[in-house]
């Protein structure tokens, strides 16, 4: 690939994405689109990008700006924002006398995150009415997510057997998350660059290992467009690696019980 082809792709990619690319991921770039360029019936990974970038095929944007995409994910990933849930949050939130609590899965990929967070609620009983939506840039990782189905290979990445024997039914394909799990979760399409205001804000966001990827300036305006999400008072988590020095003065860091950093909004 020529290096002004894989420059102007890493802008494209910024663009529709926010998924900053530094210099030395060419490989990267040719090994994840030639998948993308055979099934598409193009010779090169070249060839498939200037393609893309000479004309607006939405469906060709998708499946590049898909395979780009890193879906890495675990069940309970990192612990301490889960018992944070049992210990903090929904305690603060029947403290508070809340009939509805609005958890956002920002970037949940497969929808483990989401899942995980019902599972707490349910061994929790909550008495409040929650609702966890999972968002992704991805259609074909929503569509899995939406499915809920999943293979011992994946449950076995940070799932006891205590839970996939409580939380799981036997399926074709797999293990599909039993009926009182999924009932709280709703799952859809979604750009952190594109966010637009909601009619009911969130409570609670899950916006972890995600910042990462992208730029300072883009990282800011994501950060900003979260907060006009929230309820005043709301939490964002972030994650292990990840801070808001420098990116917003409209959250308190606070130190959670569990261990870990949680950013209440001011206000």
């Amino acid at each position: 690939m020529k290096a002004d082809t894989f420059a102007r792709f890493c802008a494209f990619l910024e663009q529709h994405s926010g998924i900053l690319l530094s210099r030395d991921k060419q490989y990267l770039v040719e090994t994840r689109l030639s998948r993308v360029a055979r099934a598409q019936g193009y010779a090169t990974v070249e060839s498939l990008i200037e393609t893309l970038l000479s004309r607006r095929d939405r469906v060709l944007a998708r499946e590049a700006v898909d395979a780009m995409t890193t879906n890495e994910t675990l069940w309970f990933r990192d612990g301490y924002p889960f018992a944070a849930l049992e210990k903090k949050f929904f305690p603060e939130a029947v403290a508070a006398k809340k009939s509805n609590y609005r958890i956002w899965s920002a970037a949940c990929s497969t929808g483990q995150e989401a899942f995980s967070i019902s599972m707490i609620a349910e061994e929790q009983r909550v008495p409040f009415n929650l609702d966890i939506v999972g968002t992704d840039l991805s259609e074909e990782v929503i569509a899995k997510a939406r499915e809920g189905v999943f293979d011992d290979l994946s449950l076995g990445r940070g799932l006891s057997p205590e839970r996939k024997r409580q939380y799981f039914v036997k399926a074709s394909a797999g293990w599909k998350v039993a009926p009182q799990i999924s009932r709280r979760t709703q799952f859809k399409v979604g750009n952190l660059l594109e966010l637009r205001p909601e009619s009911r804000r969130y409570d609670l966001v899950f916006c972890r290992n995600v910042l990462i990827y992208f730029s300072r300036e883009t990282k800011a305006k994501i950060i900003n467009r979260i907060a006009d999400t929230l309820v005043p008072g709301g939490y964002l988590l972030l994650g292990a690696s990840e801070s808001l020095t420098q990116l917003s003065d409209r959250f308190t860091a606070e130190r959670l019980p569990t261990g870990g950093t949680a950013y209440r909004l001011k206000g």
